[in-house]
């Protein structure tokens, strides 16, 4: 169970990476109330997988989910440059995230 709330940890890591974008400094109420709202779900999460994983590969795992979303969404929704060494590299970061999950 650890290994689904560190998932969706992630997931609500990426909603509040972005969410930050729509908050224009945290001028716009809505999309600042989601945003908090997914940090606190995150770091919620994040606390439950911690009761049984350890924290090195918890947080990094936590922190390569929300890294990869985002830049993926930067991608996507912002237009953000799609590089084939930037791709790479979100590459790396998925072969640590697994080779952590293989170890662990």
């Amino acid at each position: 169970m650890a290994w689904t709330y560190l998932f969706f940890a992630g997931l609500f890591e990426i909603g509040w990476a972005i969410g930050l974008k729509y908050t224009h400094g945290f001028t716009r109420l809505v999309p600042t109330m989601l945003t908090v709202g997914s940090m606190v779900v995150s770091l919620g999460l994040l606390g439950l997988a911690l009761k049984s994983l350890p924290l090195g590969t918890a947080y990094a795992i936590w922190t390569g989910i929300g890294t990869i979303g985002t830049a993926t969404l930067g991608i996507i929704l912002f237009g953000e440059p799609a590089t084939a060494l930037r791709l790479a590299c979100i590459g790396l970061i998925v072969a640590g995230i697994v080779g952590l999950k293989l170890v662990s």
